[in-house]
């Protein structure tokens, strides 16, 4: 998976900056943390394959929703590590990074991928998925821009970029204003792993 995540965001037009030795995009470094956490079910963690041979990669990592309100200290914020629990909780996931190998781009790996682990995702119990990308690409999963469906964004600045979608029988009706997304943490290292090197920013993708 690390090469396959090396070919695709070194060829790819926007990418995070290396934060390690080997020179690599940010992204690769990610999944490695991402694996290495308990943000991500490892039946959430899709590979894409043809003659023993990996062609692309998509991981659903646990996130949160942070009240718009300020919480009270020490109680934190709307947890969606465990679907279910709570007070009629919103199980929420963050989408990617998503790989798929330059030779085989446009071939329809990364929209398989992202289908399967959607749902996969439904059939977990999560209610809502959401990522920052392409929303031309992204729309045809479903995705809206997150903020139509009560969900900011990390960073204002994304703008339409930053979406989301309610997976299975979620209710429109009534559905709530869930308050700000939280990437799990490996987002927020790479972020200031990436800041460290450059002096600048790196993305969730």
């Amino acid at each position: 998976m690390r090469a396959v995540a090396a070919e695709a965001f070194e060829s790819a037009e926007r990418s995070a900056p290396p934060v390690d030795a080997t020179g690599e995009p940010g992204e690769v470094r990610l999944v490695e943390w991402l694996r290495e956490s308990d943000a991500v079910d490892p039946d959430l963690s899709l590979v894409a394959d043809a003659d023993g041979e990996v062609l692309g990669h998509v991981m659903l990592s646990r996130g949160d929703l942070e009240s718009d309100e300020a919480p009270a200290a020490g109680t934190g914020s709307t947890s969606a590590q465990e679907p279910g629990a709570g007070d009629d909780p919103v199980a929420a996931l963050g989408l990617g990074p998503v790989s798929v190998r330059p030779d085989v781009q446009g071939r329809g790996v990364g929209s398989a991928l992202v289908s399967e682990a959607l749902v996969r995702a439904s059939g977990f119990g999560y209610d809502v998925v959401c990522v920052l990308g392409d929303a031309t690409w992204y729309r045809r999963f479903g995705f809206l821009p997150a903020a139509e469906l009560g969900i900011g964004s990390p960073d204002p600045a994304w703008g339409s970029a930053f979406q989301a979608v309610r997976l299975g029988d979620t209710p429109e009706e009534g559905w709530p204003r869930l308050g700000v997304f939280r990437y799990a943490e490996p987002f927020a290292r790479l972020e200031a792993a990436a800041a460290r090197e450059t002096h600048g920013t790196a993305r969730p993708r």
